[in-house]
């Protein structure tokens, strides 16, 4: 049945530029699903604490642990995506997803469930390092920079869903219900994969041409060095997503509900400006803006520290604009690191650039918490911006990858 409904669909619409708009629609979905999960289950910690009676370091490392089994998988999950095509992998990863989150809501101790949330960690990199994929064989370097920012903005979006969603599913059916339904929604992006994603004609050909192994791809300079700029950027990005809150209300007087709310604003500029920097990117390539963004990064984070403490209108007014940035640049470096690939290993190297984001998301967090305790919240947001400046001058000099639009043709290709 799920086959006849695909091919129908397929037949109908493959020849069709629009059919590249269905399968970023549910590369989007799918990634969307796993942030529901990776980002959302945030949403539900004291339900968490209560049914798995966690102290507050507990119920951290129990959401922490999804991203331990992400990390060491992202760079598999990408050559094999490379290798058998992209439906193959999101699917399987899914599935698994869907399968561990279930089992996660018959579990009572966190041993058992963390075990079980590693797996969901590990099964849903599939997702971060295959969509992108998708992107980069359906859509020409003209539109990519756009449809790789939509398919970007499903993980603020799919995080701020589920923090709307679960809590209420936790206080009407408990922390099982939040599991399955956390487990169904993967389980329905699994189907809408395996029905709908496809690749355009001639990739599977392409896809035995491919150049070089993964080892080649982890050893090219260039993505190296935006490997390490997209690093940094991350820095900023968190600092200000985690601690704009603790900024403006703690350090700053401001309540509570109004600091959450200029959070939730700073999320949708953030994505907003995802969309904004991808049709940019598709006119002036995928550095320029890139170093741009970097550099009014910089700046923001820099003022914001100059001026706190200080009235908390003029605070609030530099450092969500800043945080905003922050956030806009991922489709930027994620792009740019299928161009730079070797035919054929595109989602590898988007794996290796995604990988070293989820490093510097990791320990952001606690590094941006220690300087802050130890030296106050200026000191934290000159990180930011320090951090910033050496994302500038890791891309200094890169030139843009083959095949988009840059600038200054006449540059070298360093």
């Amino acid at each position: 049945m799920l086959s006849h409904c695909r091919n129908r669909a397929y037949g109908r619409s493959m020849d069709a530029p629009r059919y590249r708009w269905v399968v970023l629609a549910v590369g989007t979905c799918a990634q969307g699903a796993t942030a529901a999960y990776f980002l959302g289950l945030a949403a539900v910690t004291p339900a968490l604490r209560d049914y798995f009676a966690l102290d507050l370091a507990g119920v951290g490392v129990l959401i922490g642990v999804i991203s331990v089994g992400l990390v060491p998988t992202l760079i598999p999950w990408g050559a094999a995506a490379d290798r058998f095509g992209e439906r193959g992998v999101m699917t399987i990863g899914l599935l698994g997803a869907a399968t561990a989150l279930g089992a996660t809501a018959l579990q009572t101790d966190p041993v058992a469930a963390g075990a079980l949330l590693v797996l969901a960690g590990a099964s849903g990199a599939a997702v971060n390092a295959a969509s992108g994929r998708a992107v980069m064989t359906w859509f020409p370097a003209g539109s990519r920079g756009f449809a790789m920012a939509v398919r970007q903005t499903s993980v603020p979006l799919g995080a701020a869903l589920a923090a709307l969603a679960l809590p209420v599913v936790a206080v009407t059916g408990g922390v099982p219900a939040v599991f399955v339904t956390l487990a169904l929604t993967s389980l329905a992006a699994a189907v809408a994969v395996a029905v709908w994603v496809r690749e355009p004609p001639g990739a599977p050909a392409r896809r035995v041409r491919a150049t070089g192994r993964t080892r080649d791809v982890l050893a090219d300079r260039r993505l190296q060095r935006l490997s390490l700029a997209g690093l940094l950027l991350v820095v900023p990005q968190f600092l200000g997503s985690v601690f704009l809150v603790e900024i403006l209300h703690e350090g700053s007087g401001l309540p509570l509900a109004a600091a959450g709310a200029l959070l939730g604003l700073t999320q949708l500029l953030g994505a907003a400006g995802r969309l904004g920097n991808g049709m940019w990117s598709d006119r002036a390539g995928r550095l320029r803006p890139l170093r741009i963004v970097a550099a009014a990064v910089a700046a923001g984070f820099a003022l914001a520290a100059l001026v706190q403490p200080g009235p908390v209108v003029l605070l609030a007014a530099v450092l969500v604009p800043a945080a905003a940035l922050a956030i806009s640049w991922n489709g930027l470096v994620f792009t740019a690191a299928g161009e730079l690939a070797p035919p054929g290993r595109a989602a590898t190297a988007m794996a290796v650039s995604n990988t070293a984001n989820y490093v510097a998301a990791a320990a952001t967090p606690v590094l941006g918490g220690l300087v802050a305790q130890a030296l106050g919240w200026p000191a934290m947001l000159t990180l930011g911006a320090v951090a910033a400046l050496g994302a500038i001058a890791a891309l200094h000099h890169l030139a843009e990858p083959g095949g988009v639009a840059a600038p200054a043709p006449a540059r070298t290709r360093t």
